[in-house]
């Protein structure tokens, strides 16, 4: 019986190790500063900026989504110039782990990138997301333009409306100012080490709920692969 129990403790455990210590365990051979990424445009593309907690989950989940082009995982939002990750994972920073998405507004509009961004995250909890906890795990749109800006405050309002949420939503809505791209470990994280702790337990149900609640956005090459 003691046996049984500890099995499940240590179990459990796996299940709650964080984005930031799963990151800190395989950062020993990687560059430490991040780097300033200019958001550069090709013409009939269009950009998107997304806090949602820890950015291995929200760049999945965007990897997978029909129009997307490129996901790029990296720091938002603040006002430290060229952040290191550890900054940034133990909160010496006013930035968000964020991602940077590159899309195609002819195959996904904006407003159903923000569907996909609300759904595969809570939005309702302040300064955290699961078993990551700071304001560097914050919910966050980062606008681009005035229209991004009332495509995301129409759909914020219409969430407000519909009761889907018993809380308050508290998604932070800020212009654009900056992104800089993580290091390199961190790109592609979750295609990478599908069988991390962290990976199979937090970030893969979002997969999962993405394909299960957006099965008509989910990129072919993905839609048979979990």
């Amino acid at each position: 019986m003691k046996v049984v129990r500890l099995f499940f403790f240590m179990t459990v455990s796996l299940v709650y190790v964080s984005c930031a210590q799963e990151a800190r365990d395989n950062s020993q051979t990687s560059k430490t500063v991040a780097e300033v990424t200019p958001v550069t445009i090709p013409e009939g593309m269009d950009v998107a900026t997304f806090a949602g907690g820890c950015f291995w989950c929200t760049e999945a989940v965007f990897e997978r989504v029909i129009g997307v082009s490129t996901v790029v995982s990296g720091y938002a939002g603040g006002l430290e110039k060229n952040p290191t990750y550890r900054q940034v994972s133990y909160g010496e920073t006013s930035h968000a782990e964020a991602i940077q998405i590159l899309f195609d507004p002819n195959k996904i509009t904006y407003k159903e990138l923000l569907e996909v961004f609300f759904a595969t995250h809570d939005p309702t909890q302040l300064n955290r997301q699961g078993p990551d906890v700071g304001k560097q795990y914050r919910t966050a749109v980062y606008f681009h333009n005035k229209e991004q800006q009332q495509v995301l405050e129409k759909y914020i309002s219409y969430l407000t409306k519909s009761g889907k949420y018993a809380n308050k939503i508290v998604t932070e809505q800020t212009p654009f100012t900056n992104f800089y791209e993580a290091e390199g470990y961190h790109q592609d994280y979750y295609e990478i080490n599908p069988y991390q702790p962290y990976i199979y337990n937090v970030a893969r149900p979002k997969v999962m709920k993405l394909l299960k609640l957006f099965p008509e956005k989910i990129k072919e090459k993905y839609q048979a692969k979990k």
